[in-house]
């Protein structure tokens, strides 16, 4: 909560703000951010599924996405290393960025030189494809953060935010809809599997990222804030900084993939809990093995730390003081409270998201109806919630608007107990659509923009990747567990029960705002005041 959310301004300003370059910068960003996720998911299922490949293998193609929820881990090192040349030709931000969407083009580019159908050689390819798809748009979207944090003041970010998130649908518009539709066109469907097609659609979807480059090498670096110290580290400490990292990523990965049985075991036991029994022992479980990876992580970092393997100052730098500074900004009391905000504010529409298309097909709609109400209809009306929520946060304030957002997003999941009463009624749903979207199109806005107003300019990087890291990591992992809470006590009862996971959100929002107001918010002036 800041002061600068106080700050409002008219209608004529808001509305004015929509031409500043920044704005259209961030609309093709967000495009560019948005068109690599669906190409590792949907879109790729559905080729590999014509190719023949097996339902068991091609879930296993969602791991390659892990990168979007660890880049907290790799986030310092984008922060800190600087580019050979290209530092110093495009500035901190847009080289890393620019390096990042070659590595997406080139991860579409050799997906499409890939027959997935060719033996278990022609899969494997594939799956490592995938995963350099996944780690390079990963390292875009943590570049793009700190790009949008740093380009403007605190008062726009709200607006940048509802224009990231506009360009960030519509590119997964175009990788979802618009490349099974072109792969489609081309000639290729179920039974009737041609890998040219599949071929000339990615190539397609790699061109798209033309949008990107180009704006990354016309766009503005952010200028460099003077409360930002940089040291100046020798070329050695550099690479020894990036061995760390690799070690320590490396020791998540094994703990995390390795402790899956040890987990489950683990599980076993705590269903034997009367309190613990079912999904929730299993929840529990699965925080502890998250946990382990992290401690494992940490282990590694502070024990070469310890060894003098790495410069202590850029570790230090690098790891310790993003979340140093956030402590001590806010006070430890307001930046726990602040983080458990961050873990559940969405935990509402994020839950009933996971069985929503079961819920549409278990109601009796067709998929022509889904594809028509709840993808086209629904874009729509969650674009026109972004924008509107942008121009609301600098009208009223960023804050205000994350109190409507949180309630707006939990009242609506009422209206899915009316229709699971109502079967399958289009216009219904359609109604429904209507105010679920626009509802989670204000909510996401002013939830980035609260985001981008915690984080200090001197480690937005790091910090946003904490951020956004953990503000879907909690959700998503009880959303795992959506249908088994369906099936338990129906949907009627889960619409209610994911209605009153939003409630504490509400009353978290209301007493952090109290805490920032009696003075626990950094004074005026502070680190955290992005320049502009």
């Amino acid at each position: 909560m800041s002061h600068s959310d106080g700050q409002k301004r008219s209608w004529r300003e808001g509305c004015a703000a929509w031409l500043r370059p920044q704005s259209l910068v961030m609309l093709c960003l967000g495009f560019s951010a948005g068109l690599p996720i669906l190409l590792i998911f949907s879109t790729l299922s559905v080729w590999l599924r014509e190719a023949g490949i097996e339902r068991s293998a091609v879930t296993f193609f969602s791991w390659a996405a892990l990168g979007y929820s660890f880049k907290f881990l790799w986030a310092p090192l984008v922060d800190l290393l600087p580019l050979p040349l290209l530092t110093r030709l495009l500035g901190r931000r847009r080289s890393w960025l620019l390096v990042s969407q070659l590595g997406i083009v080139s991860a579409i580019v050799l997906m499409a030189t890939i027959d997935p159908s060719q033996a278990e050689l022609g899969l494997t390819l594939m799956a490592l494809a995938a995963v350099l798809l996944g780690f390079s748009s990963a390292n875009q979207d943590i570049v793009i953060d700190a790009y949008r944090i740093e380009c403007a003041e605190k008062s726009l970010q709200a607006l940048l935010a509802s224009m990231y998130i506009a360009g960030y649908r519509g590119g997964m518009l175009v990788a979802g809809a618009g490349s099974l539709f072109l792969a489609d066109l081309l000639g290729t469907r179920s039974g009737a599997y041609s890998y040219g097609a599949w071929q000339t659609t990615y190539l397609a979807m790699a061109a798209c990222m033309a949008v990107g480059l180009a704006t990354t090498l016309i766009a503005r670096e952010p200028e460099v804030n003077p409360e930002v110290v940089r040291h100046h580290y020798t070329p050695a400490d550099y690479g020894r900084f990036l061995a760390l990292f690799i070690l320590a990523a490396t020791g998540f990965a094994l703990t995390f993939f390795f402790s899956a049985e040890p987990t489950n075991q683990l599980a076993g036991q705590l269903h034997r809990l009367p309190l613990l029994a079912g999904a929730f022992g299993t929840f529990l479980a699965e925080c502890l093995r998250f946990a382990a990876a992290v401690g494992v992580a940490a282990l590694v970092i502070r024990l070469l730390v310890l060894a003098g393997f790495v410069n202590v100052a850029m570790a230090t730098q690098s790891y310790v003081e993003p979340i140093r500074d956030f402590f001590s900004r806010y006070g430890g009391r307001t930046a726990l409270l602040l983080l458990v905000l961050i873990g559940f504010y969405r935990i509402s529409d994020i839950v009933l998201g996971v069985v929503s298309n079961v819920f549409y097909l278990d109601m009796g709609f067709s998929k022509k109806v889904i594809a028509g109400v709840t993808k086209t209809f629904g874009l729509v009306m969650t674009l026109l919630g972004g924008f509107l929520g942008g121009v609301l946060a600098i009208r009223f304030g960023v804050n205000s608007i994350l109190f409507l957002g949180a309630l707006l997003s939990a009242a609506t999941n009422l209206l899915f107990m009316l229709l699971a009463g109502a079967g399958a009624d289009v216009t219904l749903l359609t109604l429904v659509i209507a105010a679920d979207n626009l509802s989670a199109g204000i909510a996401t806005t002013a939830f980035v923009a609260f985001l981008s107003s915690l984080t200090s300019v001197s480690f937005t990087a790091v910090q946003y990747a904490i951020f956004s890291s953990a503000m879907t990591l909690l959700p998503k992992l009880i959303g795992g567990y959506s249908g088994t809470m369906v099936s338990s006590f129906g949907y009627q009862n889960f619409f209610l029960l994911t209605t009153l996971m939003g409630v504490p959100v509400l009353v978290l929002i209301i007493v952090a705002g109290r805490m920032a107001a009696a003075g626990n918010d950094p004074p005026a002036g502070s680190p955290s005041t992005p320049s502009g």
